[in-house]
């Protein structure tokens, strides 16, 4: 693949421009997926639908279109990252001019074909999941596809495990210009310490899943399920740590589910 290669190239014609969106048919895969799947925080799916046909859907490249669709058909679909959200994500590699970065937490490689298609040609992302059955399965064909297999550096197993043995060798130390967390959100705060190091300075942490659904803002003792409790608890906990650390500066998104954008300073 050529340096400077159009998403055209690499991934086939873009997607459905907004003008042809609207004049498909209603049998026609749907550009968005339905409540209650919605990955937003914002209170009116029209806005929400606004924002991806103006600004997000338009741009896409089919190859992201395809394993979104796909994606979407996945039990557990929930867990992948929003067009917005990847496209943010690509264009946070392009601003940094990120050549290295490592992903935590894979699943079907939708965040993960986002930053290696925005990634330079020999550029790199370390992509670590406990397992990589669905990336394999579902999205893994679409990163070849893109002809982008190469900058995938796929590590299974767990997250800490690997970044332990990224930090046993000191020519990793500050060797990487952005990292993206949508893994196990009670390691949150462990992730950080280890990416710290790995991360450069002026370089990006990024956190998916920050605002858990809103329920970070709501009292303490505020009914929640099983399921939620422990993640807000931990989530919370990482927003604290996360405003107060010295060592970065702090961004939140209402994007997605929330995305924290950390810098690291010192």
């Amino acid at each position: 693949m050529l340096v400077g290669a159009s998403k055209e190239n690499q991934c086939g014609r873009q997607a459905k421009s907004l003008k042809e969106s609207s004049m498909a048919s209603k049998d026609s895969p749907a550009v968005m997926p339905s409540p209650p799947d919605v990955k937003t925080l914002l209170k009116s799916q029209a806005l929400y639908k606004y924002i991806l046909d103006t600004t997000v859907l338009p741009n896409e490249p089919e190859c992201m279109r395809e394993l979104r669709l796909l994606t979407d058909k996945h039990e557990l679909r929930i867990m992948a990252s929003s067009p917005d959200e990847a496209q943010l994500l690509g264009m946070l590699v392009k601003i940094t001019g990120a050549k290295n970065t490592i992903e935590v937490g894979v699943y079907t490689g939708h965040s993960l074909l986002a930053t290696a298609l925005a990634l330079p040609d020999d550029g790199k992302v370390v992509a670590i999941d406990t397992k990589r059955d669905d990336y394999d399965r579902i999205g893994r064909q679409f990163v070849e596809k893109a002809g982008v297999e190469h900058k995938v550096d796929f590590r299974e197993g767990p997250a800490l495990d690997h970044l332990a043995e990224l930090l046993a060798d000191d020519g990793n130390l500050g060797r990487f210009d952005m990292a993206f967390v949508d893994a196990d959100k009670p390691n949150y705060v462990r992730y950080h310490e280890q990416l710290l190091r790995l991360v450069r300075v002026g370089g990006l942490i990024i956190y998916d899943n920050t605002l858990w659904s809103g329920t970070v803002a709501l009292p303490d003792d505020a009914p929640l399920s099983d399921f939620d409790r422990p993640y807000c608890v931990a989530i919370k906990d990482l927003n604290v740590r996360l405003s107060a650390d010295k060592r970065v500066e702090v961004v939140q998104l209402a994007i997605a589910d929330g995305v924290t954008i950390c810098r690291r300073v010192v």
